[in-house]
C-alpha cells in the first residue's frame, strides 16, 4: 500500500492530483512536468521520487552549428538521449532516444529507444517504445494524412505504435 499525503503541511494547499485514465489526460499530465513552473515538481528535494532505472550515460546535445543544433528548451530528456543536431521543444524524451539533425520535435513524448530520423517534423505526439521514424517524417501538421496512419484523439494528439506502417524496423547485423 502506497499513501501521498495531498495537503502541503507548511503551506496548507492542496498538491497535485490528476486522473490519466485518457490519452488526453495522460498528454497533459506529461506536459504539466514540462511547464516552466510545474505543479508537480520533480525536483522537490522534500519529496524525493525513488525508482529503479538503467545506468545510462547522461543526455548529450551535439552540434552547435547555427542550422544544425542539438538542443532541448522546456523539456525533460532521459540519460542516454541524444539530441544530435535537432530540436526539442516542450517534450518528455525517454532514455536511449536519438533526435537526429534538423528535426523539430515539439510538445511531445518520446519513449525509451526511439530514433527520429533526420528532417522530422513531430508535433503533439505521442510516440511508442522501440519505434524508428525515416527521414523526412511529419506527423502532426496534417491530421487528416495522419488519421490514415496512426490514431488521433480527439483534441488531436497523434500516437504512433510500433506497429504502424510507417516504421522501419532497425537494421539487424
Amino acid at each position: 500500500m502506497f499513501a501521498y499525503n495531498f495537503v502541503d503541511e507548511n503551506s496548507k494547499t492542496s498538491n497535485y492530483w490528476r486522473d490519466v485514465g485518457t490519452v488526453d489526460a495522460y498528454y497533459e499530465a506529461n506536459m504539466d512536468l514540462v511547464s516552466v513552473s510545474p505543479v508537480f515538481n520533480l525536483y522537490d528535494e522534500a519529496w524525493p521520487l525513488r525508482t529503479w532505472q538503467h545506468q545510462y550515460p547522461p543526455a548529450k546535445f551535439v552540434f552547435g552549428d547555427p542550422d544544425r543544433m542539438g538542443i532541448a528548451v522546456d523539456s525533460i530528456v532521459g540519460g542516454g538521449s541524444v539530441i544530435s543536431g535537432g530540436r526539442v521543444s516542450k517534450c518528455v524524451v525517454g532514455y536511449n532516444v536519438r533526435v537526429n539533425s534538423y528535426c523539430d520535435v515539439s510538445e511531445s513524448i518520446l519513449y525509451n529507444h526511439v530514433n527520429i530520423g533526420r528532417h522530422s517534423k513531430i508535433r503533439r505526439a505521442i510516440i511508442d517504445r522501440h519505434v524508428n521514424l525515416p527521414e523526412r517524417t511529419e506527423i502532426g501538421f496534417d491530421l487528416e494524412a495522419d488519421k490514415r496512419r496512426f490514431h488521433v484523439t480527439d483534441s488531436g494528439i497523434v500516437i504512433v505504435v510500433r506497429q504502424e506502417s510507417l516504421i522501419e524496423e532497425p537494421e539487424t547485423a
